[in-house]
């Protein structure tokens, strides 16, 4: 909204910041941060009050868990809000990356807020029908994956070439061309990032700091591949217009340092579906329109450990009886090991921090 004010700038100067995706970025992060700060409590207050027993805790998970009961959940309501109307101050609207990443942030949250209610209504961890959420949310992503294709193979041969490519890290001219298959492929990529964030919320902090990492960090890829000098200097695939996607990703840092105000040990709130699912399907639209999907895998490594575990745990139980950890995700199985839940959060973070400079090291790479 506020990017208009650059018509002023003949006339009043100072109006020439809003030009640049730095100074928009940085404020929107401060908004959506002053956003869950100023109205975070009453949002917690209300679902408090309209939850009654909170979130269920699960009977076979660790025993230190059974404290938490009464917890509310939906605390990806405050995120939610928090990134979209920041997003809608400063951000480009008129950016088709930017509104597809939006509108599957919002398709993904009411998906899971519906399954979070699901749970708090009917005091149980089983929630919306697996196979037809993952359909909805396979739609969702499809959709905004055919709408960015189609931005970015728009004016040349090559960018629809490179529109419908893979890119591999460390190559800088290996492409694979998908055609229209890349639908398929963004949309899996989209789908596997919200569900692999949703895997990794069980303990307190630990979902929303390896978010905010991988935000950040897709931040600097965003400003990077939509800007052409670096791109060229970097020897990375040059994708006009993702460099504000930079704005809309800093909103999910405010928002999550906002959140982890409320979120630290012992949680006021927890995050659940609403947010989870809502965050990484942000980050894995992130990922398609910057043409660094690949890359997501090793700064979203945390992620994609806790999905592993949980395909690992259920195919060797149902093809052998036997169980390959202690319990899955992998964040319990260490729990289960005698780690204590602060040691697991802050281990997992530190990882996470590794993971994203190797992600970003690839940028050199090449």
């Amino acid at each position: 909204m506020f990017i208009w004010l650059v018509e002023f700038a003949d006339s009043l100067q100072i109006f020439n910041l809003f030009r640049y995706i730095t100074f928009r970025a940085g404020a929107a992060l401060f908004t959506s941060a002053l956003i869950v700060f100023l109205f975070g409590p009453s949002m917690i207050a209300s679902l408090r009050v309209r939850q009654g027993k909170g979130q269920p805790i699960r009977a076979d998970g660790p025993q230190t868990h059974l404290k938490k009961a009464g917890t509310p959940t939906m605390g990806g309501l405050m995120i939610l809000v928090s990134v979209v109307v920041s997003s809608l101050l400063w951000a480009d609207l008129g950016n088709v990356y930017v509104v597809s990443c939006l509108l599957v942030m919002l398709g993904f949250g009411l998906i899971g807020f519906y399954d979070d209610y699901l749970k708090v209504t009917k005091q149980t961890t089983a929630g919306f029908s697996s196979r037809m959420r993952m359909l909805t949310e396979f739609v969702i992503a499809g959709i905004a994956v055919f709408f960015m294709m189609q931005a970015a193979g728009a004016g040349s041969p090559d960018a629809s070439k490179m529109a419908t490519s893979v890119a591999f890290p460390f190559f800088k001219d290996l492409l694979l061309n998908l055609g229209y298959f890349f639908v398929i492929f963004g949309a899996f990529v989209i789908v596997g990032a919200g569900n692999a964030v949703n895997f990794t919320d069980g303990l307190d902090g630990l979902a929303i700091v390896p978010v905010m990492i991988a935000a950040g960090s897709f931040g600097v890829i965003a400003y990077l591949a939509g800007n052409a000098v670096f791109a060229n200097y970097l020897q990375i695939n040059f994708v006009p217009g993702t460099g504000e996607l930079t704005v809309v990703v800093a909103t999910v840092i405010g928002a999550g340092l906002g959140f982890l105000w409320f979120n630290a040990p012992p949680a006021a709130i927890f995050m659940g579906d609403t947010g989870s699912l809502s965050l990484g399907g942000l980050i894995g639209s992130v990922a398609v329109a910057t043409k660094h999907e690949i890359v997501m895998a090793i700064i979203g490594g945390v992620f994609v450990m806790e999905t592993l575990s949980v395909i690992i745990q259920v195919g060797s139980f149902k093809m052998t009886g036997k169980r390959v950890f202690l319990m899955a995700p992998i964040h319990h199985h260490f729990e289960k090991k005698g780690w204590t839940e602060s040691q697991v959060v802050i281990r997992f973070w530190i990882i996470s921090v590794i993971l994203a400079l190797v992600g970003l090291a690839t940028l050199k790479i090449r």
